[in-house]
């Protein structure tokens, strides 16, 4: 299958062109960059040059293509309007482009809070519609194209997809602790993070393509929730500092903006997931890579 990528060289992306390419498939990825543009072509994927802006070149990509896996996001956490917008611009720019083609359409999204100390599920419907919220409202109008013959799938992966390299919220997290000279976690530290690792995502994507019905929400999750005290535990004992809790009040002070995202309890499950795939995570936990120094590099 001719598989259009973007995001191809991303944290994610690169480990699932990997996936893609080990099945046999012919991937066409997304780079803006020479430096992405080589480490692609490196692997034998055919390269297209363009970014998230770039909408005609989106189209292009995905009117060649059998198949389009959308992983790219601008992920601009001090303007999140500006990575909202292009979210919101290249699902449409390739759901028009795939309309009444049957073809499939993957597209990367976020856990959805639900509340009330549960699970998410994937019967748990995104609240967020609209371009003024979170994601553009990208999961909601990505499954609008159901009905114009497109055949989409929803990734929701966890907010750490962990691994070694990985330089996403955990890497922050420690860049912060090693910055301030203390690991913490705020208030009592039992509110949750779900997690998966890198190898687990790219082969869920994979097997997404291959097999998840139209319409299926699928999460990317190996370990339901881990209490936020023991990510700053294990991160305090990574790096040989003292753990300490600190206030929801003097939160942002101490984390910033990521303040925000680490006081949320966010449990969520993938137990429809594992069973439509046959999907089982093998790879290490979240508490294993930190443990074991996947972070030194913050």
């Amino acid at each position: 299958m001719r598989v259009f990528v973007t995001g191809a060289s991303g944290w994610i992306g690169s480990a699932t062109v990997d996936e893609l390419l080990a099945a046999g498939h012919d991937v066409v990825g997304l780079a803006r960059s020479d430096t992405s543009a080589a480490a692609l072509e490196a692997k034998g994927v055919t390269v297209r040059r363009g970014d998230l802006d770039d909408l005609d070149g989106i189209r292009a990509g995905a009117a060649d293509a059998e198949a389009v896996i959308h992983l790219a996001n601008k992920h601009d956490f001090d303007n999140p309007a500006v990575s909202n917008k292009a979210e919101r611009a290249a699902i449409e720019a390739i759901g028009d482009t795939l309309e009444g083609s049957g073809r499939p359409f993957l597209f990367a999204s976020g856990i959805i809070p639900v509340g009330g100390g549960r699970p998410a599920t994937e019967d748990d419907a995104s609240p967020f519609h609209g371009p003024d919220t979170p994601r553009g409202g990208g999961e909601n109008l990505a499954l609008d194209y159901l009905a114009r013959g497109v055949h989409v799938v929803g990734v929701r992966f966890a907010p750490t997809t962990h691994g070694a390299g990985d330089n996403g919220l955990m890497t922050t997290l420690v860049g912060i602790a090693r910055e301030k000279g203390v690991a913490c976690y705020i208030g009592d530290g039992t509110n949750r993070w779900p997690a998966v690792h890198r190898s687990d995502a790219a082969r869920l994507v994979h097997l997404g393509l291959e097999k998840a019905p139209a319409g299926s929400l699928l999460h990317a999750i190996a370990e339901e929730g881990v209490p936020t005290r023991q990510i700053a535990e294990a991160i305090g004992h990574a790096l040989d500092l003292p753990v300490a809790s600190i206030s929801a009040e003097n939160a942002p002070a101490h984390f910033g903006w990521m303040g925000g995202f680490f006081g949320l309890d966010i449990p969520a499950s993938s137990t429809r997931t594992q069973e439509i795939l046959g999907w089982t995570p093998t790879g290490p936990t979240l508490l294993d890579d930190l443990n074991t120094g996947a972070y030194s590099h913050a």
